[in-house]
């Protein structure tokens, strides 16, 4: 079906600009855009649909390139201790934590863990994203990272959303490998990437290199392991010490590394060189009351990318708003607008190795983007929460979440 998308604005985000066109039209042609451009200079008349857009700023759909959506349980209880002054080693000894995440989510059934990511799914949908990707990791065993990857793979077949699934095995280490850190790489390298990979269940590998889960040599021997299976690789680093493992994401062409609040210049410098993405995550800084910002001006001036995301996550990050982002980048990050919308669009997508089909309105590009009824793109990082009247399509197709 040909269908023409009129009397609107857009900001294209092309080249990760606003790359605004006034008085726009666009012509989708099944799943793809085949035109963008000035309404007065669309010269075809034949489609098999118009739609009247009625003065809607049109962006791009937005992208979540990080998010941990599928997990058991639930930790307000841990948030209102520690908020109480009960510490997060008191909590971590006593059971909390990242392993009461892990309990709880080997204990759900995969129609349990389905029912209640799809809840925080829909949320995100709501606020205008159309691609996510969702990680697995509190399941650390065979059995359950399949449960939990299977899970991602239904959420994305279920609801009008492209879902990318990433093993992050190495996110902690399991109870029944306490101390044996290296032995549980290998455990990921030889049994579970491969069966994981072999199911058509894993589309990236993620690690987590920081001093309270894995080395830079532990998460060296996975990214290797994941090259021989012709997997991209993505990393949380730099989030709460200096490991350089962004610098090691670089050397291993990463999609993306994650974090980043105690970077270097040189971790920057590398990063740039191999178009690894910074993706920040302002609702982990916010949540856990951060004060070592990003370095915001090393990354701009060596080139590096820089995406948002929420890190929905049980632990630090219960965010379900992903517009809220864009407003917690400039604010506590001193990103601008424009910079914080490319955040969520052309370079979510380069974050994801998306960029050929997402994250930009240009003919040839997969038709995802959302008319909101907002004066400027600006609007998107400036209101604080709330439901933005909008219309959100799909692959061409408006959708009715």
């Amino acid at each position: 079906m040909k269908t023409l998308w009129q009397h609107c604005h857009a900001a294209t985000m092309a080249q990760g600009t606003y790359s605004i066109i006034e008085s726009a039209a666009i012509v989708t042609s099944g799943t793809l855009i085949e035109w963008i451009g000035p309404q007065s200079e669309l010269t075809a008349t034949d489609f098999d649909q118009i739609v009247d857009l009625n003065g809607a700023w049109v962006t791009p759909g937005l992208i979540d390139c990080h998010t941990h959506t599928v997990f058991g349980g639930n930790r307000s209880g841990e948030f209102e201790q520690r908020l109480q002054g009960v510490s997060y080693a008191e909590i971590a000894a006593a059971g909390g934590g990242i392993a009461s995440t892990v309990r709880a989510t080997r204990a759900a059934t995969e129609d349990e863990l389905f029912a209640s990511a799809e809840r925080r799914l829909k949320q995100l949908l709501k606020d205008g994203v159309t691609t996510v990707e969702m990680k697995s990791g509190y399941g650390l065993d065979l059995e359950n990272e399949r449960k939990t990857l299977r899970v991602i793979r239904r959420l994305g077949a279920s609801l009008p959303v492209s879902v990318r699934a990433t093993c992050l095995a190495a996110h902690a280490l399991p109870p029944e490998y306490a101390n044996r850190a290296d032995d549980y790489i290998q455990h990921i390298c030889d049994e579970m990437l491969p069966a994981l990979a072999a199911e058509g269940l894993v589309d990236a590998v993620d690690a987590f290199c920081e001093y309270l889960a894995f080395s830079p040599a532990q998460v060296e021997k996975l990214f290797i392991r994941a090259h021989e299976l012709e997997l991209p690789v993505k990393l949380h680093a730099e989030q709460l010490s200096s490991l350089a493992g962004s610098s090691l994401a670089a050397r291993y062409q990463a999609l993306s590394a994650d974090h980043l609040e105690f970077m270097t210049e040189d971790d920057a410098i590398a990063m740039g060189a191999a178009g690894t993405v910074a993706v920040l995550l302002p609702g982990a800084f916010y949540f856990l009351r951060e004060t070592q910002l990003p370095p915001m001006d090393a990354l701009r001036k060596h080139g590096v990318k820089i995406a948002i995301s929420t890190d929905l996550n049980p632990g630090t990050s219960p965010g379900l708003s992903l517009r809220l982002m864009l407003n917690m980048a400039c604010t506590l990050f001193r990103m601008t607008p424009e910079e914080a919308l490319a955040g969520v669009t052309l370079h979510a997508a380069q974050a994801l190795g998306m960029a050929h089909t997402h994250g930009s309105l240009e003919a040839g590009k997969v038709a995802d983007f959302v008319a909101w009824n907002i004066d400027r793109p600006a609007d998107l990082a400036y209101w604080l929460g709330g439901d933005l009247d909008k219309r959100i399509v799909r692959h061409g197709v408006e959708s009715l979440i």
